[in-house]
């Protein structure tokens, strides 16, 4: 796998995972902004959309990459989670909890999986 290929992947992957997720952020903000919904009514949304957003990055990255996606996925899940870490580490003094560590699992295997179909979809046979 030539390095100058896989990093862009990588970060290409990055990049559409926080763009998903900033934009449904404004989103899902300006709905609680402006109805009677509460974070605890849309929990399993940003749930289901956190694992989306991955498993999407996982697929570009993968496409980006054109092998070894499972690891090109694994790659960019691992990114966004020293992200998350490093802002909550620095931002806020406090460290993953144990379901946020089981979260971050998941992003894992949601990405990687991603990574797999990414580059199955981007062959040219």
């Amino acid at each position: 796998m030539a390095y100058r290929g896989f990093f862009p992947a990588v970060l290409f992957g990055l990049t559409t995972i926080l763009v998903i997720a900033l934009s449904f952020s404004l989103v899902v903000s300006m709905i609680l902004s402006f109805t009677s919904l509460t974070e605890h009514s849309v929990k399993w949304v940003i749930t289901a959309v956190a694992f989306v957003s991955m498993f999407l990055g996982g697929i570009i990255s993968g496409a980006k990459a054109k092998e070894k996606g499972w690891i090109a996925g694994a790659c960019t899940a691992i990114l966004f989670s020293l992200l998350t870490f490093f802002i909550q580490y620095l931002g806020y003094n406090t460290t993953f909890t144990n379901e946020q560590y089981l979260y971050h699992a998941g992003y894992l295997l949601a990405a990687a999986i991603g990574g797999i179909i990414g580059v199955n979809v981007s062959s040219n046979k």
